[in-house]
């Protein structure tokens, strides 16, 4: 079965592109030709999408998706049955914490089988209604939209004759009863499984006459045809629209990659995105794989760890400024194939491709029509590798020398790459002053900039890579943040390397820290004698396994004022663990909660907890030296199967008889799999209870939890 979702507006430039081919003659297999004075627009992040993505609130975490600058995502109404999880408005409050822009709701998806039960229209219309209302008194209503059908040539309808005449009629029912309940609504359609001309034509002709048009246009692109096919399908709808006299309306391709091989390999998924941006439609990743994945990108046992292909993405949404135009060897190929991208303010070029097993040389042009870069330019070179359904250790440093353009152009060669990895080049001026190659190491120019943070090429001694961020001022908008990489669930020193430009008078500077969107305490910083003398401040935090963003912002009463940040360093530490066993007889164990022990693994769990608020786990005589903010490392495990896919057992977790918070727990697959759950939990100086409950459904089964440091 298939499904998917995005929103999309867009062009394509295949043509120009043709035309810089013959221009340049015959292109090796293995180049790519970059023209940074070539202009093709804005960057749309238009692949960044999936389909049932999201299983629930924190599976995956707001870590995995916030760096992804996810644009349109899809997921089952409220109280859908197709799937066990993924409901619209329970992901709704972690997407938009992670500044998702919109949520599709597939409507059908409230039947329970795949094709979808058919009771008639009368009873589609009622459901719509009742999903309607729900979605227009939900608090994040501005995420959604309504797709009313899927694959309708595999639902219900077909794409001719009478069949077809029957769906353009429940189009236009579905589409009012909608409308009338949700005036704003944005409408998606007609969502089928693939574009053909003729079903296209009469679907518009027949909208336009009854003024039903969708607001985003959307078919799936699935299959092998995609790649030699794309840019004349996508031609062809927007000639459809001109010759049938409608304004170009945002393209869907709600659905996208093969069933077998493309999710999770860097070296495919660059010729998805390349297509998509190229064209700057938007598009969702399929469904193919467990919900909560974002479709591979996350390792899928657990909720916070990437699989090499997120750090394509990653690479991908850290791009800025505008795209300029590639050209690969083959437009309609599958083989090498990338993207790039100029910002003149950063004096950044990036760009991201993959594809072939052989040595590549990116030929960079237009050094001599922009003034971002001056005579000399720094190269920086990283891959990486396909790391399967596992995580990954993150991007691999390849290589960096500086390059002096000749009649305006650089060649960078990588020596022999590997067909399933990703590369990514970065391009600044020629001002390093030493290699970024060290491990968890990682520089503020290469971070994700807002606000009135900037990077200072040209300025100053010292530093360390090429530049250093500055522009912090009293505003208090300026921002640095970096994501990491943290093997394990434990201790690590955050080691910040910085000036503040201040005379040496003893003053203290203090700069905003958060960590994964919660707000630290501030960070005291030395005042440095000067803007070329550095100091650095380490500062001890306890992380979860995978994916941790740490964000530097200024501060709005202005001692933040001055500060430039050259980069920071994440190292394993030590702290403090006390850990709590389930089989303590302190604990309590009630109503049909009970203690299992696992002779094979030699653990001890807690099961059954839950199906009531009676049944339940309480962990007693927590100890805390002060009262604070601390972190709970939750070990488990949850196999638990239901209809089409996994069950996300949830537990609420009660700290001293206090407010539950519900925490869902990512299923393992394998009873004899365990994880680890990271939580924050808010104790009182002195001895805690902390309470497992569900009063619905099964907790996950327990073994342990651990207490970390505030």
């Amino acid at each position: 079965m298939c499904k998917a979702s995005s929103r999309c507006t867009a062009y394509s430039r295949h043509v120009f592109a043709i035309l810089l081919l013959s221009c340049l003659g015959s292109a090796s297999q293995s180049t790519l030709v970059v023209n940074l004075a070539s202009n093709t627009g804005a960057i749309s992040y238009g692949a960044s999408g999936w389909l049932y993505g999201q299983a629930e609130d924190g599976i995956p975490t707001d870590n995995m998706m916030a760096p992804l600058k996810p644009q349109v995502s899809a997921q089952k109404p409220p109280d859908g049955q197709q799937h066990p999880a993924g409901d619209a408005m329970h992901v709704a409050p972690s997407y938009k914490r992670a500044n998702g822009k919109e949520i599709q709701m597939y409507l059908q998806d409230i039947y329970p089988d795949w094709p979808y039960n058919d009771p008639g229209i009368e009873d589609y219309v009622q459901k719509v209604e009742i999903i309607v209302r729900k979605a227009v008194d939900d608090p994040n209503h501005a995420l959604f939209s309504y797709v009313p059908f899927n694959e309708p040539d595999n639902n219900w309808y077909g794409y001719s004759g009478a069949s077809f005449q029957r769906f353009l009629s429940d189009w236009k029912r579905v589409y009012r009863v909608i409308r009338a309940i949700d005036p704003k609504a944005k409408i998606v359609g007609p969502n089928y499984y693939n574009y053909r001309h003729d079903t296209y034509r009469n679907f518009l002709v027949f909208a336009r006459d009854n003024n039903v048009l969708p607001d985003e246009l959307s078919w799936h692109e699935l299959q092998d045809n995609f790649f030699p096919g794309w840019y004349d399908r996508y031609d062809d709808y927007r000639n459809l629209e001109t010759s049938l006299g409608i304004s170009p309306i945002p393209i869907v391709i709600n659905e996208y990659a093969r069933s077998k091989d493309d999710l999770a390999v860097p070296g495919k998924m660059i010729q998805w995105i390349t297509r998509f941006e190229n064209s700057k439609v938007q598009a969702c990743l399929a469904y193919w794989v467990p919900s909560g994945t974002l479709s591979d990108l996350v390792s899928r046992t657990w909720t916070n760890r990437a699989t090499g292909a997120w750090w394509l993405y990653k690479w991908y949404a850290g791009m800025t400024g505008h795209t300029v135009s590639l050209t690969p060897p083959d437009l309609y190929g599958f083989g090498l194939q990338g993207i790039a991208a100029l910002d003149s303010s950063k004096k950044q070029a990036r760009i991201i491709f993959g594809g072939v097993g052989s040595e590549v040389d990116v030929k960079i042009q237009g050094f001599d029509k922009t003034s971002s870069f001056g005579n000399s330019v720094h190269v920086t070179v990283w891959s990486v590798a396909s790391s399967g359904l596992e995580p990954s250790k993150g991007p691999v440093f390849e290589q960096e020398a500086d390059y002096a353009p000749s009649n305006g152009q650089i060649s960078v060669t990588v020596p022999q790459a590997v067909e399933s990895t990703a590369y990514y080049i970065i391009v600044t001026p020629a001002t390093s002053m030493g290699s970024v190659k060290q491990a968890n190491h990682y520089e503020a120019e290469y971070a994700d900039l807002s606000g009135s943070a900037v990077i200072a090429y040209g300025k100053g001694t010292g530093y360390t890579g090429t530049s250093f961020v500055g522009g912090y001022r009293a505003t208090g908008n300026a921002a640095t943040e970096f994501a990491v990489t943290a093997p394990e669930d434990g201790y690590y020193d955050l080691t910040l390397r910085y000036a503040t430009g201040s005379p040496a008078s003893g003053k203290h500077h203090r700069v905003g820290l958060t960590l994964n969107g919660s707000q630290q305490a501030d960070l005291e910083l030395s005042a440095t004698a000067d803007s070329n003398s550095w100091n650095s401040q380490k500062k001890k935090f306890f992380l979860a396994g995978g994916i941790n963003l740490f964000s530097f912002k200024a501060l709005a009463d202005g001692s933040s004022d001055g500060l430039q940040i050259d980069n920071i360093d994440l190292t394993s530490s030590i702290g403090s663990v006390a850990s709590y066993e389930v089989e303590n007889p302190a604990n309590t164990l009630a109503g049909t909660a009970k203690l299992f022990t696992d002779a094979a693994f030699g653990l001890t769990l807690a099961t059954e907890i839950g199906g009531g608020s009676a049944n339940f786990l309480q962990f007693n005589g927590v100890s805390a030296p002060a009262s604070g903010n601390y972190i709970m490392v939750v070990t488990y495990t949850n196999s638990e199967q239901g209809h089409a896919g996994q069950i996300e057992r949830y537990s609420e977790i009660s700290v001293n008889g206090g407010a539950p918070k519900r925490v869902y727990f990512r299923n393992t697959f394998d009873e004899s799999v365990f994880r680890t759950n990271v939580v924050d939990v808010e104790l009182n100086g002195g001895p805690n209870t902390i309470r497992f409950s569900n009063p619905q459904g099964l907790a996950p089964d327990i073994a342990k939890i651990q207490i970390a440091g505030p």
